[in-house]
């Protein structure tokens, strides 16, 4: 069995919040793992040409190409990103979108996989985590945990963050503010939140060791998204 791992954060590794948690989560899953980040990398969105539909193999060339082959080898996933504008950050949702070759005439690759969620934002990381589920259900992938925390937005470091009135330090701290580094959030910073990424890891492990249905799943999910167009229409 093999894990693969994501963190959509553009952010270098050491400072990264989502990489930090995604790793988290696969170092306590007891399974091997492999753990990319797509900082720096050319992944553009899905462009509807269809050519995926015959052997749903996408056709662009870029660094998504080489990345297929370890997802449907995988048994499962921990994809983490970033909040922007409480949505994910364009190179996930750039990523994730392109996981349509996969669905063409009842292509099953993905389908009964396991995965957790990540999302850290400078408030929360709601908004990407909800995204990642949905595209996962799409997949008829199931969501066995999430992880959403606090991480030091950009305001904290951009030079304009004591001065800025629309920026995060200001709206959360108030406007006589200092920033050093002890008030910048981070999710070290955050010992629940460790141990939320830990009990996801330690959760997704034993779904996967205690031999899960992969074609069960597969049905509960479609069930689930069945469901979930009826309500919207």
């Amino acid at each position: 069995m093999k894990i693969l791992g994501i963190s959509g954060s553009s952010r270098d590794e050491n400072i990264s919040g989502t990489f930090r948690l995604v790793k988290i989560v696969l170092e306590n899953t007891g399974i091997d793992y492999e753990l990319i980040s797509l900082k720096g990398k050319n992944i553009s969105g899905c462009i509807s040409c269809l050519k995926c539909a015959k052997e749903n193999i996408c056709c662009i060339k870029d660094d998504m190409y080489d990345l297929r082959e370890k997802i449907v080898e995988a048994d499962a996933y921990v994809v983490g990103a970033p909040n922007f504008y409480n949505t994910m950050n364009a190179i996930t949702h750039a990523f994730i979108e392109r996981w349509y070759q996969f669905r063409h005439r009842a292509g099953d690759s993905l389908w009964g996989k396991l995965a957790v969620a990540v999302g850290v934002g400078g408030s929360s990381g709601a908004g990407p985590v909800n995204d990642l589920e949905r595209f996962f259900m799409y997949s008829f992938i199931e969501t066995v945990a999430t992880v959403s925390g606090q991480g030091a937005a950009a305001c904290f470091t951009c030079g304009y963050g004591e001065t800025c009135a629309v920026g995060v330090p200001r709206m959360m701290m108030g406007e006589n503010i200092t920033i050093t580094p002890d008030i910048i959030p981070g999710v070290t910073k955050q010992p629940e939140l460790l141990k939320a990424a830990a009990v996801a890891g330690k959760l997704l492990g034993e779904r996967l060791k205690n031999g899960h249905d992969r074609k069960q799943v597969a049905e509960n999910m479609q069930k689930k998204l069945m469901e979930m167009f009826a309500k919207s229409t």
